[in-house]
């Protein structure tokens, strides 16, 4: 796709970046080739707001292996091996990485984000479709992805974790704000949020789950180990713990929120190592059976 200065103006560049259009460009270019001279020219922002005016494209960059300050490209990019780049990393469309990928600030693909390896980003992470990461995950940033994600051992987020879908963490997950997930969370280890979690469908946790603030799933929550929560906690169905579960201060636990009462003593079971302090509803059930 060539785009003339028509076009580009039409799309109400800023004064800067469209005198650096007409100054290399002044009867058009090729979209990619545009993006590639200016992220060349250090101008990564620009790169940036033109593939937010004009969109994806089918085209497809396969690489052995990528070390750069930073990557915009318009299609689909698969790389072999591993990717390093200091600065910033964005596709139209899907990324997928057979080895590490690892970037100084932003990582954002338009569709799937696929990693074979491990995945580290000093800024946000975002997938406009699915993100598959079969090792570990550390993200600086938040962490938004539009489809379901899956981490294959540890995920440590430093910001929000926002997941359209299902959220499965192989090991530990462990988040310095809020997790919000449109359908179920599902962790092999342990779960410790520092603000608030928040499922479209049910909670499992192998071990022991933490949060620093309200504790809410549409379905049920079954813990491994003990449950805790900073604020209220708050289930559609069934409440079961390995051990204790705990709210704060004169916050309620509530569970079977989803169901009617009279249906409680079968969708609405709250198991624990004991009776939890400011149980409020469901129908408690003695300790959790193993």
């Amino acid at each position: 796709m060539d785009l003339t200065k028509q076009f580009v103006k039409a799309k109400s560049p800023c004064a800067d970046g469209f005198r650096w259009f007409l100054r290399h460009y002044q009867q058009g270019g090729n979209y990619q080739e545009l993006l590639d001279a200016l992220v060349e020219d250090g101008r990564v922002d620009d790169a940036f707001w033109l593939l937010d005016q004009f969109g994806p494209t089918d085209a497809v960059l396969r690489l052995d292996h990528l070390e750069a300050t930073a990557l915009v490209f318009a299609g689909t990019v698969e790389v072999a091996g591993n990717v390093d780049v200091s600065d910033r990393v964005r596709t139209g469309r899907h990324l997928h990485v057979g080895g590490s990928l690892r970037a100084g600030q932003t990582i954002i693909a338009g569709e799937d984000l696929r990693v074979g390896a491990g995945l580290r980003a000093e800024g946000e992470v975002r997938a406009g479709g699915d993100l598959r990461v079969a090792w570990n995950a550390d993200v600086a940033g938040a962490l938004t992805v539009g489809g379901f994600a899956r981490i294959g051992w540890e995920l440590q987020a430093s910001a929000q974790v926002r997941i359209g879908s299902d959220l499965t963490v192989g090991h530990d997950l462990v988040a310095a704000a809020a997790i919000d997930c449109g359908q179920g969370l599902q962790v092999g280890g342990e779960l410790r949020a520092a603000g608030t979690v928040t499922t479209g469908h049910g909670i499992a946790v192998q071990g022991d789950l933490r949060c620093e603030d309200h504790l809410n799933a549409a379905w049920g929550i079954r813990v491994g180990g003990s449950m805790a929560a900073a604020g209220s906690i708050r289930a559609g169905e069934s409440l079961q713990a390995g051990g204790t579960i705990q709210a704060g201060g004169d916050y309620g636990i509530y569970a079977g929120l989803a169901v009617p009462r009279h249906a409680w003593d079968s969708c609405a079971l709250v198991r624990a190592q004991n009776l939890p302090e400011g149980l409020l509803s469901g129908c408690w059930s003695g300790p959790a059976v193993a």
